[in-house]
């Protein structure tokens, strides 16, 4: 948790609601379709419900609507839906409410510098809530609380990826580096003083809140070719069959990286597969890729940098954090 002095400067700060709603799944596909009976023929031929592909879509509008309601009068705000992020202005005197799943407040924090942000679940029987611990009926005490006083906040550490041209990105859970269709990369990985020439799938550089996410999931593949790779008999430290977990605190300010599926041959290598980028040090990558090299930060690839021949990339702990309002 934060301390007091943080808190007191952030509350201070607050002029407006911005409030970051989502799309519905229905309403991608009736956007995609053209219709809702398009929509339904889609959902039930891919053998989904469409009644609960509609009940989801209710519960979520009944909450932005009870959201809107709660939120008080007389003070500016705004509504922005979550495809508008990446080009979206902030003021950087906003308090940001988040309504969705987990995954909107990683959309949203990466694109913020001091703002708190108060996450809400529209749906705790659909969200599982982790990120988003308020529900819609707590808003307007906690929006009374940010914009009168100091707040709680949990410190969420971000990844930046800086290129020679000046251009960066940030990740709250992590960077993937490596080719759009995700089929084999060439690039030169340099990091704690050693670099080679590598061939893979990409590299996945986490966080701490992303530590448990796509870099546990790359993670437990590795142990898992490992573990049927072993002489019979012999078990993996972790025990068989065991998830393996890389854990870090959010506020981390170290980074870890993993090369996924790196490939050795006569020009390329395979020792540099995984480790940590302590906090002041960086993870340098330079792209040998003619075409289709990229860059983009938790799973959302239409936010991305270009990552082609001759391209460099500094991945290092941002200089900033997300501000996460916390119950404490």
């Amino acid at each position: 948790m934060s301390r007091a002095s943080p808190a007191e400067r952030t509350a201070a700060a607050v002029e407006s609601i911005l409030v970051v709603t989502k799309r519905t799944m229905l309403e991608e596909l009736v956007a995609r379709f053209n219709s809702t009976a398009q929509a339904r023929f889609y959902i039930e031929h891919a053998g989904l419900s469409f009644e609960e592909t509609q009940a989801a879509h209710d519960a979520y509008a009944r909450a932005v609507d009870a959201l809107r309601k709660g939120l008080p009068r007389g003070v500016k705000t705004q509504f922005v839906e979550r495809s508008f992020l990446p080009t979206f202005k902030f003021s950087g005197h906003d308090l940001v409410v988040t309504i969705g799943p987990d995954g909107l407040v990683i959309n949203a924090a990466k694109y913020l510098t001091r703002e708190p942000l108060l996450a809400v679940n529209p749906d705790p029987l659909r969200v599982d809530g982790i990120l988003n611990p308020f529900a819609v009926a707590e808003v307007p005490s906690w929006v009374e609380r940010a914009m009168t006083g100091p707040v709680p906040l949990k410190r969420v550490s971000m990844a930046k990826a800086e290129l020679n041209d000046g251009q960066s990105l940030y990740g709250v859970n992590d960077l993937f580096i490596g080719v759009r269709s995700h089929v084999s990369a060439r690039y030169k990985l340099a990091v704690g003083g050693r670099s080679e020439a590598q061939s893979s799938s990409g590299i996945i550089v986490s966080t701490g809140a992303g530590s448990t996410g796509w870099l546990s999931s790359v993670v437990n593949g590795a142990m898992g070719v490992a573990r049927n790779l072993a002489v019979q008999g012999r078990k993996a430290a972790e025990g068989d069959g065991k998830r393996v977990a890389v854990r870090m605190p959010w506020d981390s300010d170290d980074l870890v990286y993993a090369v996924r599926e790196p490939f050795a041959s006569k020009t390329s290598q395979a020792t540099l597969a995984f480790g940590t980028v302590p906090g002041g040090q960086s993870l340098v990558v330079e792209s040998q890729m003619a075409e289709n090299g990229i860059i983009f930060s938790d799973g959302i690839e239409s936010d991305y940098l270009n990552f082609n021949a001759g391209v460099v990339a500094t991945i290092r702990i941002a200089e900033r954090k997300a501000n996460l309002i916390a119950r404490g």
